[in-house]
């Protein structure tokens, strides 16, 4: 009695496609698909940032950047 068996969920899939409709179930299910591989490639993407992208203090050799910093005036008007 503590499980539903499968005749429970069939009835239970039923009712919901009645009340959200099919193309709303769709969508759904495309929206979170879509979430999911956004957050997997974000998380791919972090896995593949340089060392001193990751903010750990470590410099790789040859991404040493020189450069002046220079202030503008502001325009006369």
């Amino acid at each position: 009695m503590g499980s539903f068996s499968i005749w429970h969920w069939l009835i239970v899939l039923v009712i919901v496609m009645l009340v959200f409709g099919t193309k709303k179930l769709r969508n759904l299910g495309t929206d979170l698909g879509g979430a999911v591989k956004g957050f997997k490639e974000g998380m791919k993407v972090e896995d593949d940032k340089p060392a001193a992208l990751k903010g750990d203090g470590a410099t790789p050799s040859g991404n040493t950047f020189e450069a002046e910093v220079k202030k503008e005036s502001a325009p006369k008007v």
